[in-house]
């Protein structure tokens, strides 16, 4: 692929990855189309040079309609805000977008997923819909790189804002047993630089990496290092009574704005996900993931509390 031609479609992008994807491609060689289901949701403004087509991923005709000409896709979309069944909604709408994606010719889809764990039986609905969501876009026929990461730590995050609002409310927090489950976070920038450079990169087949920084930790330790970096003196009491189910509804009124998919995000903290091999350091040799320390303190500078 000519990278200087190349035509990429973004979708997702009113949500936080794909719209800083989105902001980051604006200033590229590429030419730049974005779906989106409400334009006037889009947080930043765009250049003219990017092209925004009104559609929605579970209307088959207006998914074909913008990956009409497109080389490479990225499927940066889930349904966790929905109040319905949110797996069969995004199931619904990965079989829209690879049946599209295969009528129209596309080469490339960049799918950003989740770490799992490694035995299915212990994948909560979240990330079985995840799973999923891949195995539907590699029936397509496309070029599929699938970005598997755990927590995306940046200012606008649903997880980097669950932990600064838990920690900058409560001076008191009670810690059950789930937020002792290790994960493997990725700052935004790093992720963003795996997506980007994912768009041109030379290599045959399918394609799944494994993305996270360095560190291995909990939900406990990122509030404690949000906590530290803010100069705000903290108590956690560990207690094992407190079942993630009735954890999502005290997040629900400590953090309300993001109560619906907070409690679809709790519930999938069951096992650690965590990176198991790393090879895309290996392809993606001048990216150089930043410590839980770094981007969390690359959160605060994005947009100081």
């Amino acid at each position: 692929m000519d990278a200087a031609k190349l035509k990429v479609l973004v979708t997702g992008a009113t949500g936080y990855v794909g719209g800083q994807l989105l902001k980051r491609l604006s200033a590229s060689q590429f030419e730049i189309r974005c779906l989106v289901r409400d334009p006037k949701k889009i947080r930043d403004p765009l250049p003219g040079s990017v092209s925004v087509e009104q559609g929605d991923l579970l209307s088959y005709d207006s998914v074909a309609k913008s990956l009409q000409g497109i080389d490479v896709a990225f499927y940066l979309v889930h349904s966790m805000d929905s109040k319905s069944e949110f797996q069969q909604l995004e199931s619904e709408a990965a079989e829209n977008f690879a049946k599209a994606a295969a009528q129209n010719g596309v080469k490339r889809i960049i799918y950003l997923g989740a770490l799992t764990a490694e035995n299915e039986a212990d994948l909560s609905p979240h990330l079985q819909s995840r799973k999923d969501v891949g195995d539907l876009l590699r029936k397509s026929g496309a070029q599929v790189f699938e970005f598997q990461a755990s927590i995306v730590l940046g200012a606008g995050s649903l997880s980097y804002e669950m932990i600064k609002a838990l920690s900058e409310r409560l001076p008191i927090m009670i810690m059950p047993r789930w937020v002792s489950v290790k994960a493997q976070p990725i700052c935004i920038k790093d992720a963003l630089d795996y997506l980007v450079q994912a768009i041109d990169l030379k290599m045959e087949g399918n394609q799944t990496f494994e993305i996270g920084g360095p560190d291995q930790v909990s939900y406990k330790e990122l509030m404690q290092e949000y906590s530290r970096q803010r100069g705000l003196r903290r108590l956690f009491i560990s207690v094992p009574v407190l079942t993630p189910w009735l954890s999502s509804l005290w997040l629900a009124l400590v953090t309300p704005v993001y109560a619906t998919v907070g409690k679809k995000l709790i519930l999938s903290i069951k096992t650690p996900t965590l990176v198991k091999n790393d090879r895309p350091r290996q392809i993606f040799k001048n990216i150089e993931p930043m410590s839980v320390t770094d981007a969390i303190a690359y959160a605060l500078k994005s947009n100081p509390s």
